[in-house]
């Protein structure tokens, strides 16, 4: 596809490379992560990966440098998209280089890690904003850091596992979902159905906020969630490795359905930690296995693809979960919001514990 006439610069870095291609795309024409890659000299199978990360880093100096509202959105958009483009990848790479038994464990130890970030992260903001006196531009920048890591780490210290391609791997082949077993959309399914029982984590910090916590330690609510999160993933998922999944899933709906009720019934922040702590335990015992099953149903060729649909099936899931508690929340009340996510996790468990 075109993406105009600039002249080739002197030799840089990728992350430079990547974002002026992306600048160079024209208005109203679409470039998948692939040609992008292709475009910006990152080739082979690593080059999605390396552009959702880059593409990530590159707009971490956007917000400190940030003048206007139209450039914070348009770097979060950039972000998000960013994020869009290496989760999938990032799951393939990381089904294909673990054995099959050892799946569980380490989609577990991967949502460990991420979590001890979100959990970290929030927590460093809070010190840093005191050191700098709430200085919020100085702060960003620290953001870029760990951003810039991410990228180094992917370039230099991953290495691809040799494994066939497909020759069809270079182009975008829409059909190839037809090619995905049954069983693998059945996850799907499972997973979607997961995320309606489970709306957005910031319905969380609009409860602590409701029932009275001040919204400077509001980030808190989250890093409660993170952190009982990160504690969960990785013995959940090594359990996962030598249990049956259905059990597991069931009894992480059951801890989803408790939180939901304590949600609904709480009366001061302190509850609410409670409850938060709940909704964390439960997504350390279901995101890692899910994840373990979409790697354990789809043909190897098609890991990227099939992480990129259970990724589209989860985000609409979240999106129409999340409109239907905000329009409860709104036109009903918090707890009726939280009751009715209980009403839900219950009906999602019963099914799947009844399932054939």
């Amino acid at each position: 596809m075109p993406v105009g006439r600039a002249r080739t610069p002197a030799p840089d870095n990728r992350n430079q490379r990547v974002w002026r291609t992306v600048m160079a795309i024209p208005a109203g024409c679409v470039a998948t992560y692939g040609q992008v890659a292709n475009l910006a000299g990152v080739p082979g199978p690593t080059g999605p990966r390396q552009v959702g990360y880059a593409l990530a880093a590159l707009t971490k100096p956007c917000f400190p440098l940030a003048q206007t509202v139209t450039l914070v959105f348009a770097a979060r958009v950039v972000d998000r998209i960013g994020k869009g483009i290496r989760g999938a990848p990032r799951d393939a790479l990381l089904a294909e280089i673990t054995p099959p038994a050892q799946r569980g464990a380490a989609f577990g130890l991967r949502q460990s890690l991420d979590s001890v970030g979100a959990f970290i992260g929030p927590l460093l903001a809070i010190a840093l904003m005191a050191a700098f006196a709430n200085d919020v531009r100085t702060v960003l920048w620290f953001a870029s850091i760990p951003a810039a890591l991410a990228v180094a780490v992917l370039v230099f210290g991953v290495r691809e596992p040799t494994v066939e391609r497909q020759a069809l791997a270079k182009v975008i082949r829409w059909a190839a979902w037809r090619d995905l077993p049954r069983a693998y959309f059945v996850v799907v399914g499972i997973g979607a159905l997961f995320t309606l029982a489970r709306f957005s984590e910031a319905f969380l910090i609009l409860r602590g906020n409701e029932l009275g916590l001040p919204a400077l330690w509001a980030p808190l609510v989250l890093v409660v969630m993170s952190a009982v999160y990160a504690l969960v993933s990785w013995p959940a998922g090594h359990w996962s490795d030598r249990a049956s999944p259905r059990g597991i899933l069931v009894t992480g709906l059951g801890v989803l359905v408790l939180a939901d009720l304590v949600l609904a019934a709480a009366d001061s922040p302190l509850l609410v930690f409670v409850g938060t702590a709940l909704w964390g335990a439960h997504m350390g015992l279901t995101q890692g296995l899910l994840s373990k099953l979409v790697a354990d149903t789809a043909p190897p060729a098609l890991l990227g693809t099939a992480f990129g649909i259970f990724n589209l099936a989860s985000g609409v899931a979240l999106l129409l979960a999340s409109a239907i508690a905000g329009a409860v929340w709104e036109f009903v009340g918090p707890a009726a919001c939280f009751l009715a996510g209980a009403g839900f996790a219950l009906a999602a468990a019963l099914a799947l514990a009844l399932r054939p």
